[in-house]
């Protein structure tokens, strides 16, 4: 009975979050479709709003620690949820992504990703995306701001090991700026399919920055030890472990 209450409340709480997720486009797109400013003040809105309903609507509590950056820097991050991805770039001041194109074309969300300087990527060309990344960065054209990305390319669910892929340290190499790690575990809570929501605490963590100049092996090693280790100390806080895992 408990279970069919919380997937009752976890329901009503995505209508809710999706549903204001037009409504806030609308609302702000007036401005958001003439100022990047405008855009950002929107989906920073959204993201403390499912924050907010997230806490008494389904018990899900959200905390981020450590320093967001807010200079211009790389953010390679642990990708569990869509929640990680709320919670990092609703603290931070000017993030945006490396996209998949399709979602140049989802109502609301393409638009809006668009505007705050996200860079649709065609999948398997991941390679031509980073270069062209790099192009546009070195030539200004690129809104400034904290590029955020996925070494391991998608969601991973709790407990799932998966390889850090090399595009992460190609850009670390070719663009020369810091890199803040990010570890999370809002796995356990929201998980990456399905409807349910656990209440519990979900945290992302910023780690301390690895300064540009390394080599891209040196890097990625290094990455990919920091962010696994903080991860899973983020989630054996929360008592996770093999029997309860998300998969």
């Amino acid at each position: 009975m408990r279970d069919a209450v919380q997937w009752l409340r976890s329901l009503v709480f995505l209508v809710n979050i999706y549903g204001m997720m037009g409504v806030m486009g609308i609302v702000f797109f007036p401005w958001a479709i003439f100022s990047r400013t405008g855009a950002l003040a929107a989906c920073h809105t959204w993201c403390w709003w499912v924050r907010w309903t997230a806490r008494w609507m389904v018990g899900i509590r959200t905390e981020v620690r450590g320093t967001p950056p807010s200079d211009e820097v790389l953010i390679a991050a642990k990708h569990q949820s869509f929640l990680d991805i709320i919670l990092i770039f609703g603290s931070v001041p000017a993030g945006k992504f490396i996209m998949k194109r399709e979602l140049m074309w989802a109502p609301v969300i393409g638009q809006y990703a668009l505007k705050i300087g996200c860079v649709p990527v065609d999948r398997g060309k991941r390679s031509i995306a980073i270069k062209r990344m790099v192009r546009d960065v070195a030539k200004g054209r690129q809104a400034p701001g904290q590029l955020i990305i996925y070494p391991q390319g998608t969601r991973i669910a709790p407990g799932v090991q998966a390889p850090f892929k090399i595009g992460s340290g190609v850009l670390y190499e070719e663009l020369g700026q810091d890199c803040v790690p990010a570890a999370t575990n809002v796995g356990l809570f929201w998980p990456r399919k399905g409807i349910m929501r656990k209440p519990g605490l979900a945290v992302v963590e910023f780690l301390p920055r690895i300064e540009a100049g390394l080599d891209k092996g040196t890097f990625m090693a290094r990455l990919a030890d920091e962010v696994e280790e903080a991860s899973n100390r983020l989630m054996k806080e929360a008592g996770f472990n093999a029997e309860n895992r998300d998969g």
